[in-house]
């Protein structure tokens, strides 16, 4: 018992000393945490009267000037109203689709070529079976003029274009080998008729004008060649399938 007694007093100054400690360690808490939250104060009281230096303003670049105002800068506001259409100026004319070429005539058919001194002559046809006509280059037959002629090729000019063809496109073909032959046959297999009776031949002078400074002679004129009647002298020029027979103006 005596013991017991002993320490408890003990006892008792072991837990006022851990008190004492603990308390201890208290104060120390509360008086760090004191000192920081017024250096904190400080620092903000510091911060807070700080004067701070202002940055200099970027350099300044005046904007560009606004172009003046003309009545042509409201076209496409003008031009592009949704709500009527008759605003736009632009007027679509409707051009009417250009006329068909005109159709070239047929060629007249070539029968032969000569040249007796005074330049080439070639001898056309307006058909086949048509009276031939001597067509010096620069006189027309048909709707067509001469231009060149030789061996080779012929050159025409209708409506303002040159046509250029080969002889053998333009050549009579029709009294061929087989037309020939056709034709003997047949003089052959019928009987010989008798004869026409000669037509009588009278002076009937120039005939109609041919449109190129010329006239015809007309059948049976019994005039001869080298006639000059009216200011048109009479000329037959031997060809290889005839003659061709025209009135020319004297002194042509």
């Amino acid at each position: 018992m005596g013991t017991a007694l002993y320490e408890q007093p003990l006892m008792n100054k072991k837990l006022v000393a851990l008190n004492i400690v603990l308390l201890s360690i208290v104060a120390y808490a509360v008086w760090h945490l004191r000192n920081a939250w017024r250096a904190e104060k400080a620092r903000e009281a510091a911060e807070l009267v700080k004067s701070i230096r202002p940055l200099p303003p970027p350099p300044f670049t005046p904007l560009a000037a606004a172009p003046s105002v003309v009545p042509a800068g409201y076209a496409d506001i003008a031009q592009q109203d949704l709500f009527d259409r008759s605003r736009n100026p632009t007027v679509v004319v409707e051009v009417p689709p250009p006329p068909p070429p005109k159709p070239m005539p047929p060629l007249p058919v070539y029968h032969g070529q000569m040249n007796i001194g005074n330049g080439p002559m070639a001898i056309f046809s307006l058909a086949p079976n048509s009276e031939h006509e001597a067509v010096r280059p620069g006189e027309s037959i048909g709707q067509f003029k001469l231009v060149d002629v030789n061996t080779e090729e012929i050159t025409l000019e209708w409506d303002g274009k040159i046509v250029r063809k080969n002889v053998d496109e333009m050549l009579d073909r029709t009294a061929g080998p087989q037309g020939n032959a056709a034709a003997a046959q047949a003089v052959r297999t019928e009987q010989p008729s008798a004869p026409p009776p000669p037509v009588a031949k009278t002076a009937l002078g120039p005939g109609a004008d041919t449109g190129r400074g010329t006239k015809i002679c007309q059948p049976n004129d019994s005039l001869p060649a080298g006639t000059i009647q009216d200011g048109y002298r009479k000329v037959i020029t031997p060809l290889p399938f005839g003659e061709a027979c025209l009135w020319e103006p004297v002194g042509r």
